[in-house]
């Protein structure tokens, strides 16, 4: 199947709707700030290895979490006392984090230079966000994304603790609801994220829910200092 190239002067997008089997949209352009907040608008994210051009995917089917979905277990619920959590204090650590953490199956990350570069540039005018675990003042989880309207879209995550990162992601999704967000954009399917209570819906329900909601105002602060003694 074609997959059309972006051009690089234009900010505009191939529909979703048109991606191939796999879930590609397009090939090339780049990585400006503009390019993409206008993808994760219309429900597409980059992603590729470094030997590759950027390719940018609208996948089918689509992974989110409900924000009262997510499955606390009592394994977990212990482990949230274990550590303190801040929002947007280590933002550009939690991405070279996630850059360097090795996972199974998979060789080197997407993560390079160029996208935390714009990813920095997102957080400084307040659209990228980082949630962190710390446990003794040390950064030992986190994970990072940004929003859009009502949804935040989760890119990568990381632990260096038993359950660090999936307790940064309980305290977004207990932020989310206090805040008023619909839910969260997991993208891509994985048992990981299934087993905290991420379901898969097709591509056309998720655009459906995304732009109903995609440029709602939501007015807070994500600068949040917050430790758990009691559940």
């Amino acid at each position: 199947m074609y997959i059309p190239q972006l051009n690089k002067y234009s900010l505009s997008f191939p529909n979703p709707r048109d991606a191939n089997e796999e879930g590609i949209v397009a090939w090339g352009g780049d990585l400006n700030p503009s390019r993409l907040i206008r993808a994760y608008q219309n429900g597409i994210f980059p992603w590729y290895s470094n030997q590759d051009p950027i390719l940018w995917w609208s996948t089918n089917p689509r992974l989110i979490m409900e924000l009262d979905d997510f499955k606390l277990s009592k394994s977990l619920k212990k482990s949230l006392k274990k550590f303190t959590y801040k929002f947007d204090t280590n933002f550009e650590k939690v991405m070279r984090c996630c850059a360097t953490t090795k996972r199974a199956g998979q060789e080197g990350s997407w993560i390079n230079e160029e996208l935390m570069e714009s990813f920095n540039v997102l957080h400084g005018m307040g659209i990228a966000h980082s949630v962190e675990s710390y446990q003794n003042g040390e950064l030992v989880g986190g994970l990072y994304g940004l929003t859009i309207g009502k949804v935040f879209c989760g890119e990568s995550m990381f632990t260096y603790k038993s359950d660090a990162s999936k307790a940064a992601y309980y305290m977004l999704v207990k932020h989310l609801k206090k805040w008023g967000y619909d839910f969260i954009d997991c993208q891509v399917p994985t048992t990981h994220l299934k087993s905290l209570g991420a379901k898969e819906i097709s591509r056309n329900e998720f655009l459906k829910r995304l732009y109903a909601v995609h440029m709602d105002k939501i007015t807070h602060t994500w600068n949040v200092d917050s430790k758990i003694s009691k559940q």
